[in-house]
């Protein structure tokens, strides 16, 4: 199952017991040079190993784009700030499909090749280590859908009357290059220019609205705080936008499609609840924004937790919009480290549903956990077929085990540290201390056990964050 989208609300579970051709830009180069030191062409991550760049760091992304529906065209320019954290001759930047048309390192052309999924630049000048430096690339052309293992698409999605993008896991790689890995976060600049009458939303504050000579429109984004480039998102389509402010003054941007408006209105107007909510158990919001983004549901499978601005596919239920708006820190703020790591994300949105049902007056969380160990097999076949820390492949990063165990991970802490307040402490203290930064497990593990120094967690890692199969009864 895909992405945030909720396998089965906590009330039915109770009641049911690629690769491009290569091409050369002009001119040779990359690697294979005499001498040369070409950065990593991946970070290593243990799913998606070609994921990210190894040899440098970006820090923002600047991408001005134009889009037109009929025909599916996309140019744009991108330029991408970063430091170098070795010496470079040659990198790479991740972009699958388009057409690359040039490009430049601090304003001089530099050579460049397409191989597979990775755009290899060799700058005039090499660059030191530490150095910080700007690479521009112009490309055009049909942004692609991309196809995940695990069945679902991502990438770059036409709607009826527009697209819309998602990210996650290597989406974002479909419409502009960069160093996509969520190890790799960055603030964003983005300027979309669209037909007359389409609407173009993005994460972030929206800057400017201003109608182009030719009777088209600019929509101007900027995202402050540091952003995972599978977390961005661009949706153009003929929405419905309501600009509001939460009672703090956090500026709120909703864009829906208009079909859905009626379905989605009243869990809508639960925005400002529901931030109350999260803050109480969470901490401070950690973003300068909030809001959300409702497409048809033929237009996607799943609702993905885009940073500031989640994306739902068709009016999302109370659950589903508790889940996304909870990614918002664990998740969009701390981010996984690799994609191993991505039940640190689910399992704590997932148990952020349990805990909103439980003060809605619905099940405790004890009691969703009881029904899951004892009857949950019969609603997710695959419940105890993997540990959530150790999915077996790139195809099970989204199924239920990664979701639904991990929140049942989290839950075993919970009743490890038996008192409610040292239990949201430990949240909140989780938040703030990697807030917009990256965690991984071992990390987590860790900070659990420093919180909390006498008490002993080794069953609850050993038998139900990496064990196999049903743990013991506990």
């Amino acid at each position: 199952m895909p992405r945030s989208a909720r396998l089965v609300p906590v009330a039915a579970l109770l009641a049911c017991g690629l690769v491009s051709a290569a091409c050369d830009g002009g001119s040779p180069g990359g690697s294979g040079g005499s001498g040369e030191s070409r950065g990593a062409a991946g970070v290593g991550d243990p799913y998606f190993p070609k994921a990210g760049n190894g040899g440098y760091d970006v820090s923002h992304y600047g991408l001005t784009l134009s889009y037109t529906p009929e025909g599916n065209r996309l140019s744009g320019t991108a330029v991408v700030t970063a430091r170098a954290t070795e010496d470079l001759s040659a990198f790479d930047l991740d972009l699958s499909g388009m057409e690359v048309e040039e490009v430049s390192v601090e304003g001089a052309g530099a050579k460049f090749r397409r191989d597979g999924q990775e755009l290899v630049v060799s700058p005039p000048e090499a660059l030191a280590e530490g150095e910080t430096f700007e690479v521009r690339v112009r490309y055009a052309g049909s942004p692609r859908t991309i196809t995940d293992s695990d069945g679902s698409e991502e990438g770059w999605l036409r709607t009826r009357y527009g697209a819309f993008a998602l990210g996650e896991p290597v989406g974002s790689m479909a419409w502009f290059p960069g160093s996509h890995h969520p190890a790799d976060k960055a603030s964003y600049d983005v300027a979309v220019t669209v037909p007359k009458g389409l609407t173009a939303v993005s994460n972030g504050e929206l800057r400017s609205e201003r109608a182009t000579a030719d009777g088209r429109t600019t929509f101007v984004w900027h995202t402050a705080e540091p952003m995972a480039s599978h977390a961005a998102t661009l949706a153009i389509g003929r929405y419905s936008v309501t600009r509001s402010s939460m009672p703090d003054g956090l500026p709120a941007y909703v864009a829906v499609d208009p079909s859905q408006a009626a379905a989605s209105r009243a869990v809508l107007a639960r925005l400002p609840e529901v931030m109350d909510w999260a803050r109480d158990n969470f901490g401070p919001y950690p973003f300068s924004s909030v809001g959300a983004i409702v497409n048809r549901p033929e237009d996607a499978d799943y609702a993905l937790e885009t940073q500031n601005r989640p994306v739902f596919a068709g009016a999302p239920d109370i659950e589903t919009f508790v889940h996304e708006i909870a990614h918002q820190w664990f998740g969009d703020s701390v981010t996984p480290r690799s994609w191993r790591d991505m039940w640190l994300s689910e399992g704590l949105a997932t148990y952020a549903e349990w805990v909103w049902t439980e003060d809605e007056g619905g099940a405790t969380a004890e009691e969703t956990f009881t029904e899951l160990y004892d009857h949950g097999a019969q609603t997710y076949e695959d419940l105890w077929d993997f540990p959530p820390a150790k999915p077996p492949t790139a195809a099970y990063i989204s199924e239920s085990p990664v979701y639904q165990r991990g929140a049942m991970v989290i839950h075993r802490i919970r009743q490890a540290l038996d008192d409610n307040d040292a239990f949201y402490d430990l949240l909140w203290g989780w938040a703030a201390a990697h807030r917009h930064g990256n965690a991984d497990t071992d990390g987590f593990t860790a900070y659990v056990e420093k919180r909390a120094p006498d008490v002993d967690f080794d069953e609850i890692w050993s038998d139900w964050l990496y064990g196999e199969g049903r743990p013991p009864r506990p």
